[in-house]
């Protein structure tokens, strides 16, 4: 091959395994939203716990599967008491209210991480120790496969919680339509609860998988949940497969700018994309017209 078409189809594999951390939380973002009526933008804050934790988790003995875990409980078990001591109470105040209560939450998690953890970098061993992969005279690391095998396996546990599960389908109807889903007897407070330790557990989950490849700091939380939200605003915030998409879709068109680009440019592309999307599809790709 040419070294130019290498070269794109590097940019692809970039782009796949950072979209598909960005469809996560994305993807948690929508239900949370769709249940909620609100954003929760500590979300990227959580990504951090579940990465941190299990660094330290494993610097104290735990093997490694047990302390990813356990990272991932501590992650959920946050986003359950953040729910319980901040949004439950004001559940009767305005939604641009409960937003910021999500910003104030995310600021004194990050400011807690950062008196835990300190400034300087962390890191995972990679899950597996095998040569990279060439394809197409490119290169794949085994950690970004499973990257992109978590996005699948999370998306298909989760359509299948949805389809065949009583609490699930409760879930779905509260993202149709809320008021309908009290009027038939569904407890919005205890789906308040699902969606923020719901939230907590698939942040904390791909930061613990992305950590590997990119270490991890007290702030990495900051960008990826603000990307995960021009995600969900790419795809439609009401859609669950258009945040996989639009997640998806980010991290390629982020992956190829950044190849083709000044890199200086790598974190603007998100908001250049996210403008683009508000002034021309407001409600995203998949979002009803």
């Amino acid at each position: 091959m040419l070294g130019s078409e290498s070269q794109y189809v590097q940019y692809l594999f970039s782009g796949l395994t950072l979209g598909s951390i960005y469809a996560l939380i994305a993807l948690a973002l929508v239900v949370t939203f769709n249940i909620t009526g609100i954003f929760n933008l500590a979300i990227g804050e959580f990504v951090t716990i579940g990465a941190l934790a299990a660094v330290t988790l494993r610097d104290v003995g735990c093997p490694n599967v047990l302390a990813y875990i356990l990272a991932v409980i501590v992650a959920g078990l946050v986003g359950t008491l953040m729910e319980r001591a901040t949004i439950n109470p004001a559940r009767k105040a305005s939604v641009l209210t409960l937003i910021i209560i999500t910003i104030g939450v995310s600021i004194a998690l990050r400011g807690a991480a950062l008196l835990i953890w300190g400034t300087h970098p962390h890191t995972l061993p990679a899950f597996v120790h095998a040569a990279p992969l060439n394809f197409l005279g490119a290169v794949l690391i085994p950690q970004s496969l499973f990257v992109l095998g978590l996005a699948v396996v999370a998306v298909g546990l989760l359509f299948t919680f949805f389809d065949f599960t009583f609490t699930g389908k409760a879930v779905r109807a509260a993202m149709m339509n809320r008021t309908a889903a009290q009027l038939v007897g569904i407890n919005p407070a205890r789906l308040s609860l699902f969606a923020f330790t719901f939230s907590g557990v698939i942040a904390a989950l791909s930061g613990i998988f992305i950590t590997p490849i990119t270490t991890a700091t007290y702030d990495m939380g900051f960008m990826l949940g603000l990307k995960g939200f021009v995600a969900a605003i790419l795809g439609g915030v009401t859609n669950a497969t258009g945040a996989i998409i639009g997640g998806v879709l980010l991290g390629v068109i982020e992956a190829f700018a950044a190849g083709t680009l000044p890199s200086g440019l790598k974190d603007a592309i998100a908001m250049i994309v996210m403008i683009v999307v508000l002034l021309t599809r407001p409600t995203g790709i998949l979002g009803e017209r």
